[in-house]
């Protein structure tokens, strides 16, 4: 039991690195630079193994109908997908990616354009990286696989630490910062963090097109709109009164004009 818990652990970290090393790659094409991906420090991208545990867990019995392995990866990831970017939006304040310049999003957490190479990425996995995988791991010894097992959890767990850490310190500089809009916000929060340490800067470069958000400007934004709604509601309500008011005129006047008609 434990060493198929294990199995599933590791399968997890390898899809990590994976997923790491595809996005480092894409960010290089597009920025044309080096780019350590992942609020992680290491080379891994936990969504992604989450996502392979999740489908190899779910879907590994569906393996006699690629259309449904697809669709059912689509689903599967873009939930995850979506609850990944609101859950961390939540917890620091920051939305670390934005689909919405992009067809076919929902709320800029997920897009068409993501969800599809998952639904792929969902086939290969199933099809050739967990058989490959599974051969593997029954080349190694169960002492092998707990110690490599524990390893790389251990590893792990210090840098969520550390990078929590690092990313609580970005919050707290959000919230001292002003700025009009959350493009010149991140700006300002680049160029505080700018003398700080490295793990700092290697997280706000991790993500060139988070937005930062400062809870104090999002409370006033939401004040001044609530301000606003009420605003509207009061002017709505003078104007059906005048109406009101020039419509009884105008039929007082009619009914006058038929009165002296009549006489």
């Amino acid at each position: 039991m434990w060493r198929g818990v294990c199995e599933y652990v590791l399968l997890f970290f390898f899809c990590s690195v994976l997923g790491w090393m595809m996005e480092t790659t894409c960010k290089l094409i597009e920025y044309r630079r080096f780019i350590n991906r992942g609020f992680l420090i290491g080379p891994y991208c936990p969504i992604y193994g989450c996502g392979a545990v999740l489908i190899t867990w779910l879907l590994s019995d569906y393996a006699d109908s690629p259309l449904v392995v697809f669709v059912l990866a689509v689903a599967l990831c873009g939930t995850l997908e979506y609850l990944t970017s609101y859950i961390m939006e939540k917890l620091f304040h920051a939305r670390w990616w934005d689909y919405s310049a992009r067809a076919f999003n929902l709320n800029g957490r997920i897009c068409a354009g993501t969800l599809i190479p998952f639904g792929l990425l969902g086939l290969l996995l199933i099809y050739l990286i967990d058989p490959l995988l599974s051969r593997l791991w029954g080349m190694l010894s169960t002492t092998a696989i707990y110690w490599l097992c524990g390893g790389l959890t251990a590893i792990f767990i210090a840098d969520i630490c550390i990078s929590t850490n690092v990313l609580n310190r970005i919050c707290k500089t959000t919230e001292l910062t002003g700025g009009d809009d959350t493009e010149t916000l991140t700006r300002k929060v680049g160029e505080a963090l700018a003398s700080r340490n490295f793990l700092a800067r290697r997280t706000l470069r991790a993500f060139p097109g988070a937005k930062l958000y400062n809870r104090q400007l999002r409370l006033k934004l939401k004040q001044a709109r609530m301000e606003m709604k009420q605003n509207l509601a009061d002017a709505q309500r003078r104007l059906r009164s005048e109406i009101d008011a020039r419509e009884k005129q105008v039929r007082d006047a009619i009914e006058a004009h038929k009165n002296e008609s009549r006489k």
